[in-house]
């Protein structure tokens, strides 16, 4: 006689389904003009966005800065290779505040294939998502922001080549 085995699956309540709720914290002004050595431009639809459990109070997401950076290279002779940027957080004194141990810092890269190179009159947009430091949301002690660009400069060059060229017999 062989064995038979049946597996049965005994389901309980159905666990109350959780509602994360995106708390959202416009910064005034939204967007802001940006000028560091050949590189000007914008920074625009800045916002913090913190997801939190809507029944308990929990953080499921700490704070985020989130936004665009235009940039456009203004040289009429160099191209830029754009590297990174790191935005710091300044509280009323003018002086950074600091994010949390657990959390890396505000920095970026320009990563995107075709976008991290400007030839003079180029313009770039990159998107911003970044730490935002928990203090400055709950005290609201933030009063600016200042935006590193890190980039690497190369001569742009054009040159002519001329050389002699005649035409001959026709080719059959």
């Amino acid at each position: 006689m062989e064995g038979t085995t049946l597996d049965i699956r005994v389901q309980g309540p159905a666990a109350p389904a959780v509602v994360i709720d995106a708390k959202t914290y416009t910064l005034t002004p939204e967007s802001v003009s940006v000028q560091a050595g050949i590189m000007a431009g914008e920074i625009t639809g800045m916002r913090v966005v913190e997801r939190i459990e809507k029944s308990s109070g929990r953080v499921v997401s700490p704070a985020r800065l989130t936004g665009t950076l235009k940039l456009i290279n203004t040289s009429t002779n160099q191209s830029v290779r754009l590297v990174a940027g790191k935005i710091q957080y300044l509280d009323d004194q003018w002086r950074p505040i600091e994010i949390e141990e657990s959390r890396t810092d505000a920095s970026f890269t320009f990563s995107a294939y075709g976008s991290e190179r400007l030839d003079p009159g180029q313009q770039a947009a990159h998107g911003v998502d970044v730490v935002f430091p928990a203090e400055a949301l709950k005290a609201k002690k933030l009063k600016g922001l200042r935006l590193t660009i890190t980039y690497i400069l190369f001569p742009y060059r054009e040159e002519a080549i001329s050389f002699g060229v005649s035409i001959g017999g026709q080719a059959d």
